[in-house]
């Protein structure tokens, strides 16, 4: 596997942790080490020789450290061909040497840009030796070592230990395979940084974490999750989390944080809520929301925005479910819930980042902006005679709220307080409503004086006239249909109250 032994390094980093265990195995084997400034520091602080590049090169580093590896003699002595007499006989005639290893990491420009720095740092951190020194010697995979992350010391610690002081060349094609993952992502945050004004019509997309799951929807399909988990949640408790999992936690957290300021719970199952409520306490909102369905929340998912308490978690221990979020638990409920040992608990650290969306579809990929829009009584246009009183305006935003969340075609019925019941994916608006009125009554509802919200414009008087006769007394809806006033003048003649918000709220 053409094995070969490293007789010279180029080590340059900007994270020098973890680095000393190679330090000692380069100095162990007698490796010429090149470096410049404070990594040429750490490493004789190491107790190993260094050869500054300076030296090498006969130039200093200049332009304020921009320009330090930047010339023929270190990129001649990373690139030229071992076997090939041409470039054999140019680096005798140059004195250039051979570069076996190169250890090289980038300056943190994605940290920087997060960091709130001004745009002078941020370009500072833009990487030009450190780059072009990982593509070189990843390019050259066949004669040159390349470590291009902190990440790697270790493996290259574990290689060098064991192959004494040698990498065969599947270690070389392994690491310039990371070296040019590590290379990719750098310049996708770059130009990602630059497109936030450029608007150039391109996606890059890079994550660097990759977890394995379990399987996709189903078993017989295999399954990734890309991104950062932990940045996001602290798993208290419980297996790992599926595909399915995932799906239905993305929609649980996006429907609680629609409930800033307030105390509330949901309860979700294949992402649409069976059960949504507000309350004093968690324990009160979990029951609100569990009696809206006691048999969809069977194997739900569980969220809420504030602490979960023994209280509430004795309550909702007998239940089965997979997930429960909050962002934060008590000492005592978790001693009550983590007795399930396949419950996942899962503690909200920060809310969701990002404002768009992607999926693939066909043989590519479509993008939207995330639905940040979220209406309020002020967005409400009353467009019947009857005006809606306080407690409806509560009803209707609360049911609003809801609806944005649930798959189309949907219908959500509710007081201000609690979901009484949906209607979800339905090819009617019709079928939804129906589906809706039929949940509530099975468990228990009098949709007397309830109110109703519609992810979409009524074309026909069907769905008020529908509502109306169950008790319905006011209408949230987008409006914009041709035929809106048939919809109106059927409220103004059967005393119900409508509002429009003029903003559609499909769920596909």
């Amino acid at each position: 596997m053409a094995t070969k032994k490293i007789q010279s390094a180029l080590i340059s980093v900007f994270y020098k942790d973890n680095l000393e265990p190679i330090i000692a195995l380069l100095k162990k084997h007698g490796v010429t080490i090149y470096s410049t400034g404070g990594t040429q520091k750490f490493i004789e602080e190491q107790g190993a020789a260094v050869v500054p590049v300076e030296e090498l090169t006969s130039y200093p580093s200049i332009f304020g450290g921009r320009v330090k590896t930047l010339h023929p003699k270190i990129f001649g002595g990373i690139l030229y061909r071992r076997e090939n007499e041409g470039d054999l006989s140019q680096a005798a005639e140059y004195e250039i040497p051979a570069i076996d290893l190169v250890i090289v990491d980038l300056y943190p420009f994605e940290e920087t840009v997060a960091s709130g720095a001004s745009e002078a740092d941020i370009i500072e951190k833009i990487d030009i030796g450190g780059i072009s020194l990982i593509r070189a010697a990843a390019k050259n995979f066949k004669d040159v070592t390349i470590i291009a992350s902190k990440d790697q010391y270790k493996e290259l610690e574990q290689r060098l230990t064991e192959q004494d002081g040698a990498t065969t060349l599947e270690d070389r094609r392994y690491f310039a395979a990371q070296a040019f993952q590590v290379s990719s992502n750098y310049d996708t945050h770059i130009f990602n940084y630059f497109n936030r004004v450029e608007n150039i019509p391109a996606l890059k997309v890079s994550e660097n974490k990759a977890k394995a799951l379990r399987y996709g929807e189903n078993p017989h399909q295999a399954a990734h999750f890309y991104g950062d988990m932990d940045a996001l949640f602290d798993q208290l408790n419980g297996k790992e989390l599926s595909y399915n999992n995932l799906v239905d936690v993305d929609a649980a957290v996006n429907l609680i944080a629609e409930f800033k300021g307030e105390t509330a719970f949901a309860i979700l199952k294949h992402t649409n809520a069976c059960g949504v409520a507000l309350a004093p306490t968690v324990k009160e909102a979990y029951l609100k929301a569990f009696e809206a369905d006691t048999i969809s929340a069977f194997g739900g998912v569980l969220v809420t925005n504030q602490t979960v308490d023994k209280e509430a978690a004795e309550e909702m221990h007998s239940l089965f479910f997979e997930v429960l979020i909050a962002p934060e638990f008590t000492e005592e409920a978790l001693e009550v819930l983590t007795s399930k040992k396949n419950r996942i608990l899962l503690r909200q650290k920060i809310d969701l980042p990002g404002t768009k969306m992607m999926k693939t579809l066909l043989n590519g990929v479509i993008e939207q902006d995330r639905d940040l829009a979220t209406e309020t009584k002020e967005d409400f246009k009353v467009v019947t005679q009857e005006t809606p009183s306080d407690k409806e305006m509560d009803a209707m935003v609360f049911a609003a709220k809801i609806c944005k969340h649930t798959k189309s075609n949907t219908i959500i019925l509710s007081n201000d307080n609690q979901m009484f019941s949906s209607g979800v994916g339905q090819t009617s608006r019709v079928d939804a409503l129906k589906q809706a009125i039929t949940k509530a009554h099975e468990f228990g509802f009098d949709l007397k004086g309830a109110v109703m919200a519609s992810d979409a414009f009524f074309p026909f008087p069907d769905c008020v006239e529908i509502a109306g006769k169950a008790g319905i007394t006011a209408v949230v809806q987008p409006g914009g249909s041709i035929k809106d006033q048939l919809s109106i003048d059927y409220c103004n003649d059967h005393g119900m109250s409508m509002v429009m918000t003029g903003v559609r709220h499909f769920k596909h």
